[in-house]
């Protein structure tokens, strides 16, 4: 073979490429579907930092870019049909409207009501329905589907409203083809495999609902709700158990709404260093969560009433921390540095106030030094501060971090408070229910978890629940200022005092408040922790 063979061996293997719409309608088709990066991603075989690439201005090639321009072509067709749909629908009821007689006309206000023509949805003409997805065109442009003239432009693509309409040309010259399509001098795309339709198993209603735009992000939860009451004829137990069991999924979707628009993209499957892995198939990673777990030892002379009380939506709340963006980066021996986050291995300070308010670090039985996450380190550095001056810094020897914002998830958490706040307001436990376990499972689910593929990200994870941990210990310190005896400290939302706790924390429901979950009395000639509960 000569070299010139070889060379026409390797042009013959270079087939065309798909086209690809431009970068922000990539990014449109797969939000208007309601569809996340991992879904999306997933689907392709590639991670969703890629699909953000793409969505961004990068291109992919080969048969990665075949497949992707079949996702989009298919969903461009998919919305445009049900656009469609809904337009002939409504152009149809108007049209009964107008035929019927004019003493059925409404009229308000005493004045005489004007109809309004409405367009003939089958033939061509340079009008559109009144879908806020459909622009008039001044000047027809060529359908995206068939080629032929069309006078409206739906979700940015020139494109006919009816099926009738979009059909090739059978007689005539052939329709220019769209701006950026081949013509009859260029390589053409290679033609993809047009799939039947598949009927989604259980599904009841119109299919369009899943494409519908919701006009935010508590929408999602709301309609979720209504729809799995509708499906169930308004069985609550039954309802709720649905939404609990699709929490994880449902959390992921509400996590993309919210996060349009961004400064930051959510990178789901970033490099993780091993400390940060499980080391064993059902064994832990080596940070450690500074989960409280204390209780008082000697408590003030005489019987006491203990209050147990329950701190609301700790998970929630704890949403709110510093997390790392991007991929997190190795140092020795430096300063902390606020801007960033991650964990750190430290040498963690002496605690000399054991006997009246728990270690900030936990109840740990190894000394020495040990991976702490940011909240933790962040809190020891605050206690060691000239406020409170309760112990020594501790010894920072080496982190991995990446710069942060605390701001990362915080739509996504006023969108599930405002939810739970309304849930709460009407009685609603179906939706009350439904958004603790969809902040719950979110967090304990991104980690190394079979239940969430869409997420991995282990360092949120712990950053996350230790945050809640800082947060009931914080709260332990103000009872501890505003002199009551603090009894116990437990996980994320067990605080037990003694005395007027009610001018310290408000009591309710809200995740700013508190709760009364029992009373008991303890003390001299009192068994400790023997429950009068409420």
């Amino acid at each position: 073979m000569s070299d010139f063979d070889a060379i026409d061996s390797l042009l013959d293997a270079v087939g065309p490429q798909a086209e690809l719409p431009p970068c922000h309608v990539r990014r449109e088709l797969r939000e208007r579907a309601r569809l996340s990066k991992a879904q999306v991603a997933r689907a392709l075989g590639v991670s969703p930092s890629t699909l953000s690439g793409w969505e961004s201005g990068r291109d992919p090639a080969g048969e990665i870019r075949t497949k992707y321009a079949y996702l989009l072509d298919g969903l461009n067709a998919k919305l445009a049909t049900e656009t469609a749909t809904e337009l002939a629908t409504e152009t149809e009821s108007a049209t009964e409207t107008e035929a019927a007689p004019a003493a059925e006309q409404p009229v308000t206000s005493g004045t005489a009501a004007t109809a309004t023509p409405v367009p003939d949805l089958g033939q061509d003409g340079d009008e559109g329905g009144d879908g806020e997805d459909v622009e008039l065109l001044v000047a027809p442009e060529p359908c995206v589907l068939c080629g032929r003239p069309a006078g409206q432009r739906v979700a940015g693509f020139a494109q006919h409203l009816t099926p009738a309409d979009c059909r090739p040309t059978a007689t005539g010259a052939p329709a220019a083809p769209p701006a950026g399509q081949p013509t009859a001098h260029t390589s053409k795309a290679p033609p993809r495999t047009t799939r039947p339709a598949r009927a989604t198993k259980g599904s009841k209603g119109p299919a369009r609902h899943a494409f519908q735009e919701p006009s935010g992000p508590v929408d999602l939860i709301r309609e979720a709700v209504q729809r799995a009451l509708a499906e169930h004829r308004g069985d609550v137990d039954a309802a709720t158990a649905v939404l609990v069991k699709r929490a994880i999924p449902d959390a992921m979707r509400l996590l993309d709404e919210t996060r349009k628009g961004a400064r930051y993209d959510v990178i789901a499957h970033p490099w993780i260093p091993d400390i940060l892995k499980k080391q064993t198939a059902r064994g832990a990673d080596q940070i450690w969560e500074a989960r409280p777990k204390w209780t008082r030892h000697e408590l003030p002379p005489g019987r006491h009433q203990v209050t147990a009380l329950d701190i609301n939506g700790a998970y929630l709340s704890a949403l709110k921390t510093h997390l790392p963006l991007g991929r997190l980066e190795h140092s020795t021996g430096l300063a902390h540095d606020r801007r960033r986050s991650g964990v750190h291995l430290i040498t963690p300070p002496e605690w000399e106030h054991e006997a009246v308010l728990p270690n900030p670090i936990g109840q740990r039985d190894e000394p020495g030094p040990l991976w702490v996450t940011e909240p933790t380190l962040r809190l020891l550095l605050r206690l060691s501060g000239p406020r409170h001056q309760l112990c020594e810094p501790p010894q920072i020897h080496e982190s991995y971090t990446s710069g942060a914002t605390e701001n990362l998830l915080e739509k996504f958490r006023i969108a599930l408070k405002d939810a739970r706040d309304t849930a709460i307001e009407q009685g609603d436990t179906v939706t009350l229910e439904y958004v603790k376990a969809m902040y719950s499972k979110f967090v304990s689910t991104m980690g190394e978890s079979n239940y969430n593929r869409e997420l991995y990200r282990p360092d949120w994870m712990h950053l996350i629940r230790s945050q809640a941990f800082a947060n009931l210990w914080l709260k332990a310190l103000k009872a501890h200022d505003e002199g009551l005896a603090v009894v116990r400290a437990m996980g994320t939302d067990e605080l037990h005092v003694i005395g007027d706790w009610r001018r310290v924390f408000a009591e309710g429901r809200a995740v700013t408040e508190v709760k009364v979950k029992d009373t008991y009395t303890a003390g001299t000639d009192a068994a400790e922790h023997e429950g009068e509960g409420e």
